[in-house]
């Protein structure tokens, strides 16, 4: 096969390409918003939550969760008892089935094309909510302890988390693109005069 039919093979991928990008948020929205509903995973969103000025008033106490994190796969029952007052984990299981219901929504493209628009701007809206956290969470950066690889631009584990959400607000735009040409399609269809045989 030569590098032009390779290159044509490649340019009528498109079409299929839309199709993985819209199951693979699918795929992430339920997966990670099915998530929420287990305490570890609430434990590990606390940095972002309690530094978020969209966010923190919906915890008690969100100036103290430093003393309180728990790692990943300990299970500190002081930390567990400060987190159910701190709402912590009702405030994760509002989180978890919002992103369900985004997800929800992006599987009914097939369907109800126009649900999977807004679908896709309410994922649009939240990757650039997620994306803030940058701005307001210290943890999204490697600390000065020593080495001096540090700060900006450095980012630490959470940092790596959250600048992905890049890509996810880049595939909710396609995704909406897509669903709103299809549901603008679809209204055309139904809204054609029919034609009567002679």
């Amino acid at each position: 096969m030569t590098l032009q039919k390779l290159f044509e093979l490649a340019a009528r991928m498109d079409r299929v390409g839309i199709a993985v990008t819209r199951i693979g948020l699918i795929v992430v929205l339920l997966w990670i918003g099915g998530l929420k509903a287990f305490r570890y995973e609430a434990d590990g969103i606390i940095p972002f939550v309690a530094n978020s000025p969209f966010m923190s008033f919906l915890l008690s106490d969100p100036g103290n969760y430093k003393a309180h994190r728990n790692p990943e796969g300990a299970f500190v029952t002081e930390n567990r008892t400060w987190h159910e007052q701190n709402g912590t984990y009702r405030f994760a299981y509002g989180l978890g089935t919002v992103i369900v219901l985004y997800g929800l929504m992006l599987g009914v493209h097939p369907w109800l094309p126009q649900v999977a628009t807004v679908g896709s701007f309410l994922v649009f809206v939240m990757s650039f909510v997620t994306l803030s956290f940058l701005i307001t969470t210290p943890e999204c950066w490697v600390p000065a302890l020593g080495d001096a690889q540090h700060g900006f631009p450095y980012l630490s584990g959470a940092g790596r988390l959250v600048v992905k959400d890049a890509i996810m607000m880049g595939a909710a735009l396609v995704t909406m693109a897509d669903s709103a040409k299809a549901s603008l399609q679809k209204r055309r269809e139904t809204s054609a005069p029919v034609v009567a045989s002679a």
